[in-house]
């Protein structure tokens, strides 16, 4: 990976055991996401798109939020722009956005995140692209669009391919917040902990389980998955044949030696909360 965490200004980016840690890095106003953010986080994805080493990303808000949503500050400078050759500037800011979600669920390594305060509006549309959803018990979910007379337009494929369209339509038609129990019942949360530290704990655990999968099979198999239910399907399983093959004769040898001789794999990786703790460490964050 040849970005570091020194290249960005508004996240903290780093790599432990070929894992990505983005942590977004703008308290002052709640890990918006601006559009500064927005192409950092890009660049996040590029990093990890081109560097097959990558075994997953971790989202991540500091200072106790996750993230915001929209930059609620640069929406009137939207409205005030003009629009150039007929194209509508917020139309087209709107959908700028809605390419980077579609990179972010595509991307295939796992993508955890890791949720604390509350997840709004974007916020959750980031979530809900995301494989693995840990939260706190009291980190707060809510599509919030419309109670500014917006809607959840970029996010809306993503929050219903996680949730389904009835729990969508429930959601963004009331800008109801949801936590603990009730996230998870809704298929918002896969695991909650009590508390940062237990987060912490959480996701050491899932990273662990991670890194115990052959990461060239999981950048196979996500975009498999992905695929099931959209194509026909004889065709999807002549491809998924293929790439068994391939898996089998790449990793497959030493995933079986390993399991004949009772001995973890040449990829396995553990972590531990004290490995999370410090590389989703935050900095002062520059100012924007």
């Amino acid at each position: 990976m040849s970005e570091s965490s020194s290249d960005f200004r508004h996240i903290v980016l780093r790599r432990r055991q070929d894992v990505l840690f983005a942590t977004l890095n703008q308290p002052q106003t709640r890990n918006a996401l601006s559009p500064d953010v927005v192409a950092e986080l890009a660049r996040v994805l590029d990093a990890a798109e081109s560097d097959d080493t990558v075994r997953a990303l971790v989202l991540r808000g500091g200072g106790g939020f996750f993230c915001a949503g929209g930059n609620v500050g640069n929406f009137q400078s939207r409205l005030d722009a003009d629009a150039v050759k007929g194209d509508d500037p917020v139309a087209a800011r709107n959908r700028e956005f809605g390419h980077f979600m579609q990179r972010l669920a595509a991307l295939p390594v796992p993508v955890i995140a890791a949720v604390e305060g509350a997840a709004m509006g974007g916020g959750m549309g980031l979530a809900c692209c995301a494989d693995i959803v840990l939260a706190t018990r009291d980190a707060k979910f809510a599509l919030s669009e419309t109670s500014l007379g917006i809607i959840p337009a970029q996010i809306a494929p993503f929050v219903v391919a996680r949730l389904g369209h009835r729990v969508a339509r429930r959601l963004g038609l009331s800008g109801e917040r949801i936590h603990g129990e009730t996230a998870v019942r809704l298929g918002m949360v896969d695991e909650l902990a009590s508390d940062s530290a237990a987060l912490n704990e959480h996701l050491a655990q899932w990273l662990s389980r991670i890194g115990a999968c052959a990461p060239h099979a999981n950048r196979a198999l996500k975009p498999l998955l992905q695929r099931c239910g959209h194509e026909d399907e004889g065709a999807l399983l002549d491809d998924a044949a293929r790439l068994f093959a391939a898996c089998m004769r790449d990793e497959g040898a030493e995933g079986i030696a390993a399991f004949r001789e009772k001995r973890a794999s040449a990829w396995r990786r553990e972590f531990t909360a004290a490995d999370v703790r410090e590389a989703q460490a935050t900095t002062p964050a520059s100012a924007a």
